[in-house]
């Protein structure tokens, strides 16, 4: 993709507006807490310290807005924690010479290797950094600077009030994230009538395992439709799969797979029928006059009589598994489960102060030159903090505005980073235009200012899920609004921010087109991290069949399935972000594979795991004799493919010579047993595993590169 293109797309991207709305309830709900702050701290303290407590609640706020599954209380809490220490040492720091740089290039460098934790804590990182170079610009002595730190951390600690005292949709996003993941197996089994190998979206369910996460509060509390149906729909996936794969399913032409058909439409509208209860809370209505109804009660046929071997087990397990989906929500329905007493299930989330050592462990793994977040830590850092020295020396009255801007553009991929800015650029200007107007116009005075700014804040919460440009005018807004508390001349002052918002998203852009992060590069690291993670899945797999008794269901196989889901997530996402990079996929992008032998040894990647789903179907129960020899084999797998994925990761080829004459051992062997149902899918499910792998063989053999070198920005 050329420059221009590149361009071309992510500004369309970031400027694209989406009529969607935040919740209105919940963005008065931030505004009201806001208001809390604002007037009362105007009042009795004066504008500096009502800008400082405004800052903070609006901060906090947003903090609430991310998508998280934490509550919404404790996201406040920590946001204001931050916003408070990131003011008191700004406040301190700008009074000692050479001091505030030091401490900008820091906090720079931390809030981008926050991205690490995830998104919600880069976000919030970011805006710390941006308030800390709103107030300081405030007159203050050192001794307040305790006072204005305080300010902003009660601002926050009043948006945990009010989101505690005043709930709204307290379990909507779990909710969703359940819903989702129902509305993904539909969907997928309406895909599968007529691509009978098709892949199912691991993305509802890596979200719907974050959402299963609960603190000891909220599993308390948690609604009782949330309870046990993730874990059922984690089984539903195989056995659709398993139906429809004419390999160990019904056969592939014929009465037998125009029965598999119709049980994949029934399954798709009892599981339709699933996600619209779990949605809405509303009562489980099954589909009238449909063969779902009958599919959807366990031991009253479901089609069963066209059905041969492992459809017909499949076809029994899928009946059954949305049989207890719906009697589970129909005894949630008669009251016969209550919502406070029922013993909670699920994953347990540690309490905030737990995860702080996980949270540093997680940073201090990406401190090294390879990792993308260090690479985009030490460019934040650079560039906010050379801009706020350029500034400085050039003696711009108001030229934070450009390191603050730089702060809140600068995302750790190209997409993000070039979208993000020029909505910021486009959405600032409108703002501050705007509401300088106003200002220059009507001349309001502090409180008709800080009304005006608690609107601004209110409008920027509602238009969270409209797009990033319609919310910086919101954003802008209240800031110019908040800083016309202080005096000066608004139109200079609009000049002023609106010349350093273009050179701070200029500067921005042109750091990271100079020294970017491609993921386009990093492509063969994430296959390699799949093929990895895949290997694991399907050994886990084998291991159970030879040793049923062992519990590996869910002691490895569930573990490794949701590692395997998560690796392949990460490889697309890194694909969707590479596909809009300006850069040459060529040899030289892929290292040592081309492009079209790294599309080849992704889909043999997904042959072996979707190979291990349809083995994952037929599971043997612990009662059920072991498989002679297949946990020594899902042994030697698992080598064979850390082996692979180190091969791969250095653009070696791969080699399952050793695996392959393994597997043919043990094949005879198995050949010699009597016929057994376990025995036979065991065999099929093994071939289809070699099968892959020698596709991924065929498909990295490469040629000798001289040079492994990054991808070449088109032009360079």
């Amino acid at each position: 993709m050329s420059w221009f293109t590149a361009l071309r797309d992510t500004a369309r991207a970031g400027l694209t507006v989406d009529r969607s709305l935040t919740n209105p309830r919940r963005a008065l709900r931030g505004a009201v807490a806001a208001a809390l702050v604002v007037f009362p701290t105007l009042l009795v303290f004066g504008p500096a310290q009502a800008t400082s407590a405004a800052m903070g609640a609006f901060i906090a706020g947003t903090a609430t807005f991310q998508r998280s599954f934490r509550p919404r209380a404790s996201l406040a809490l920590v946001a204001a924690a931050g916003l408070g220490l990131s003011t008191f040492l700004g406040y301190v720091a700008v009074g000692i010479p050479g001091a505030y740089p030091v401490l900008l290039a820091l906090w720079a460098f931390g809030a981008g290797l926050a991205w690490a934790i995830g998104p919600t804590a880069g976000v919030v990182a970011a805006n710390t950094l941006a308030v800390m170079m709103v107030v300081v610009q405030l007159p203050v002595s050192v001794p307040t600077a305790i006072e204005h730190g305080l300010l902003c951390s009660v601002g926050g600690a009043v948006q945990a009030l009010v989101v505690t005292l005043w709930p709204i949709d307290s379990w909507r996003a779990q909710r969703d994230a359940l819903a989702d993941i129902y509305a993904g197996l539909g969907d997928y089994a309406r895909r599968l009538r007529h691509d009978p190998v098709a892949q199912v979206d691991p993305e509802p369910f890596i979200v719907g395992r974050q959402a299963a996460r609960l603190t000891a509060r909220q599993a308390r509390r948690r609604p009782p439709e949330l309870r046990g149906l993730r874990t059922i729909a984690e089984r539903i996936r195989p056995a659709l799969a398993a139906l429809a794969d004419p390999r160990v399913g019904a056969a592939e032409e014929g009465p037998e797979r125009d029965r598999a058909r119709e049980v994949l439409a029934a399954a798709a509208e009892v599981l339709d029928a699933l996600t619209r209860a779990i949605r809405s809370g509303d009562p489980l209505r099954l589909p009238k006059d449909t063969p779902g109804l009958t599919l959807a009660r366990p031991g009253s046929g479901s089609g069963e009589d066209l059905l041969r071997g492992g459809a017909r087990r499949s076809a029994r397990r899928l009946s059954g598994l949305l049989g207890r989906a719906a009697d589970r929500l129909d005894r949630q329905d008669r009251g016969t489960v209550q919502t406070r007493t029922a013993p909670a299930t699920g994953l347990r989330r540690p309490p905030l102060a737990k995860v702080v050592p996980a949270a540093l462990a997680t940073v201090g793994r990406q401190l090294h030159r390879h990792s993308a977040i260090f690479h985009h830590a030490a460019r934040m850092a650079v560039v906010v903090t050379s801009a706020y020295l350029a500034s400085r020396l050039l003696r711009i009255e108001h030229g934070y505005w450009a390191p603050m801007t730089t702060a809140m553009v600068m995302r750790p991929d190209f997409a993000q980073t070039f979208s993000r800015g020029v909505a910021r650029v486009a959405g600032t200007a409108a703002g501050v235009l705007l509401s300088t107007a106003v200002v220059q116009l009507f001349d309001p005075g502090d409180w008709v200012l800080a009304v005006l700014a608690v609107c601004c804040m209110g409008l920027a919460y509602l238009t969270m899920r409209t797009g990033y440009a319609v919310t910086t005018v919101a954003i802008s807004s209240y800031v110019v609004f908040l800083l016309g508390l202080q005096p000066g001349d608004p139109v200079q002052l609009a000049v002023d921010r609106v010349s350093m918002t273009l050179l701070g998203g200029f500067v921005a852009l042109a750091a990271y087109a100079l020294f970017p992060t491609w993921q386009t590069a990093r492509l063969p690291e994430r296959l390699a991290e799949w093929l990895a993670s895949a290997g694991r899945y399907a050994a886990a797999v084998f291991t159970a069949y030879g040793d049923p008794a062992g519990g590996h269901a869910e002691k490895d196989v569930r573990p490794a399935l949701l590692d395997v889901r998560e690796a392949r997530s990460e490889m697309l996402a890194a694909l969707d972000r590479a596909e809009v990079e300006p850069v040459r996929h060529d040899e030289q992008v892929l290292r040592e594979l081309t492009r079209k032998q790294f599309d080849k040894a992704r889909s043999a990647v997904g042959m072996l795991d979707r190979s291990t789903v349809l083995l994952e179907a037929h599971l043997p129960g612990e009662d059920a004799p072991p498989v002679p020899g297949a946990a020594a084999f899902g042994e030697e797998l698992r080598d064979a493919t850390a082996l692979a994925a180190a091969a791969v990761l250095l653009g070696q080829d791969v080699d399952f010579t050793l695996l392959r004459d393994a597997h043919r051992t043990w094949d005879h062997q198995l050949a010699g047993l009597p016929r057994d149902d376990r025995i036979d899918v065991t065999r099929a499910g093994a071939r289809l595993v070699m099968q892959a792998l020698t596709e991924l063989e065929r498909s990295v053999r490469t040629r000798t590169q001289p040079v492994r070198a990054e991808p070449v920005p088109l032009g360079a």
